[in-house]
């Protein structure tokens, strides 16, 4: 029988509600700014706990929310896996079809969504059919419910309405530390999204590790805004990491601008945030033309695709440190912090630098090899390249309902990630690319990922991406797409490009075009989707013959 020692999210909640109820929690909505203390969120919480229950949501339930960074859908955080249920967080920018997909293949019981959201999941079900019998009701994040509501075949209640009267104090349960707590889907980029399921254990595990000084810790004078979206991967683990370190939390809500972003760094005096690199990209817009007080902040945390070497001098020329992270929803999803190690402190900044712009140092509890296309695992030499594999106490081991997946992706307990990664001799991860990613050219690979960041480095490239080309004679070529900045000659900057790269790379490095775009194509968590260039280029020529003396060959290693 599980008891008060059992690994669950718990007790992060009593900890915050106990030590730190005067603590605020801030939220940007529709309406302007909301706030209130941790001892009113306990409250809500409970009453949102009362409100399921008398709804029918029993252990194992599955809850979905479809909704931006905001205070209601940090209270589904700890209400629905502190009863035992599942909370499911759904992506609404995924397409219709894989939404369907998701809710079907979850068995969601009850949806939360935004006001502004509605529209998009009303279409979704529309479509469905009798595909979501299991969905008991809808529950919209405000006072009302919008229009359209009555013409759906299932109940449809207001948030505020669906908590009211329940009392504020709630007898949780005691939940087994191996109860499924949360659920994320991947992106589906290579097909449809794959379930991945977070237990009590798993979510007590990351947060422990991430409250360490190898991972990204949060204490009680910090003020903590996820701009990753918490229906991806739990916002990195930021709520359950703040809430249990007693930090301040801000939520940025639906969709914020770079200017939105800035207010609340100055307003609320946030410390510690996180986003991916295109976020901070557009922050470093709007303050050439804007004055921003950065002096509260201390840490911008990015990952999900690598932040370019610029961008790390740039926030160190405005003392903030930038953070890299890398992980997995499959990971729950942090692997490794790019601290520096005590050793690399009096090193010179360009040595410290080449370190902070790689994945970095595995967190605590972590393990990982790195194994070649023969299986043998590769020196750590900083040259040598492999599939990274690794394996935790935060790393699913399967995929839900998915046995050909687990079959592909899985071996002997370890995770295969599909990153081909090199480690340097003081054990930082880099990744090289993904291995579908990676370029194949006359038998030798080519990094898009390390391309990218040398192009974007060019302060005239606003954004740019890399993807392999088919060549009939080397397989692949590289072809770059870049977005011109706004005070871009686009006659000569391609030459410039070019130019850049040919000091630092072989001949055979070298793209064979430059193709200028007007964005690069994102994925629904705001990675760039070469997948959407690869299909629109697959068939059209681009560049020319490569000279035999660009070509691969020994004497370019």
């Amino acid at each position: 029988m599980p008891g008060g020692h059992e690994q669950t999210l718990r007790p992060f909640l009593w900890r915050a509600e106990t030590l730190y109820e005067d603590t605020e929690v801030v939220s940007r909505t529709h309406d302007g700014i909301e706030r209130y203390t941790y001892d009113e969120y306990s409250d809500r919480t409970a009453q949102l706990a009362g409100a399921l229950t008398e709804a029918g949501i029993e252990e194992g339930d599955r809850v979905a929310t479809f909704c931006w960074n905001h205070h209601r859908h940090f209270e589904t955080y700890f209400a629905v896996p502190t009863i035992g249920a599942q909370l499911h967080t759904i992506n609404p920018l995924l397409p219709d079809e894989h939404i369907r997909f998701i809710v079907q293949n979850a068995e969601d019981r009850t949806i939360f969504v935004d006001h502004s959201l509605f529209g998009k999941l009303a279409g979704a079900l529309a479509d469905a059919d009798d595909e979501f019998d299991s969905v008991d009701r809808l529950v919209t994040m405000g006072e009302g419910v919008p229009e359209g509501a009555a013409d759906l075949p299932i109940d449809v209640v207001a948030y505020e309405a669906f908590i009211d009267g329940h009392p504020t104090e709630y007898n949780w349960p005691d939940v087994d530390e191996d109860q499924p707590a949360g659920m994320c889907y991947t992106s589906g980029t290579t097909g449809m999204p794959k379930g991945v399921e977070y237990t009590h254990k798993m979510l007590w595990s990351h947060t422990m590790a991430t409250l360490t000084p190898q991972g990204i810790p949060m204490a009680d004078d910090d003020v903590v805004m996820p701009v990753v979206p918490m229906f991806h991967v739990n916002a990195w683990g930021m709520p359950f990491t703040a809430t249990a370190g007693g930090a301040k939390h801000v939520y940025p809500g639906p969709s914020p601008e770079p200017e939105d972003i800035a207010s609340l760094i100055e307003e609320e005096g946030v410390t510690v945030t996180a986003g991916v690199p295109t976020v901070w990209m557009g922050l470093q817009d709007y303050m050439e033309d804007n004055e921003v007080d950065l002096s509260t902040l201390d840490t911008v945390i990015v990952g999900g695709s690598a932040a370019p070497e610029a961008m790390i001098r740039w926030f160190d020329d405005h003392d903030v440190e930038l953070l890299h992270a890398w992980g997995m929803t499959e990971m729950s999803p942090i692997g490794s912090v790019s601290h520096l190690k005590s050793d690399l402190e009096d090193a010179d900044y360009e040595t410290q630098l080449d370190r902070r712009a790689k994945q970095g140092l595995t967190v605590p509890g972590i393990e990982f090899k790195v194994v070649d296309d023969d299986g043998n695992e590769v020196p750590h030499d900083g040259d040598a390249f492999g599939e990274l594999h690794v394996r935790g106490p935060w790393v699913t081991k399967e995929y839900f309902q998915r046995p050909e997946a687990n079959e592909e992706d899985f071996e002997d307990g370890w995770l295969q990630t599909g990153d081909i990664v090199t480690v340097d001799t003081d054990g930082y991860l880099q990744i090289v690319d993904r291995a579908k990613d990676v370029i194949k050219s006359g038998g030798e690979w080519i990094s898009s990922v390390e391309l990218e960041n040398a192009i974007m480095a060019h302060e005239d490239v606003a954004e740019a991406t890399v993807i392999g080309v088919p060549h009939e004679k080397w397989q692949e070529r590289p072809v770059a797409f870049v977005v011109p900045g706004a005070e871009a000659d686009e006659s000569t900057l391609d030459r410039e490009v070019l130019d850049m790269l040919r000091e630092d790379y072989p001949k055979w490095w070298l793209p064979d075009d430059v193709v200028y775009i007007d964005e690069v194509p994102k994925t629904a968590t705001g990675k760039f989707s070469k997948k959407d260039l690869r299909d629109e280029y697959a068939d059209q020529s681009l560049g020319g013959e490569v000279p035999e003396e660009a070509a691969p060959s020994e004497s370019d290693d």
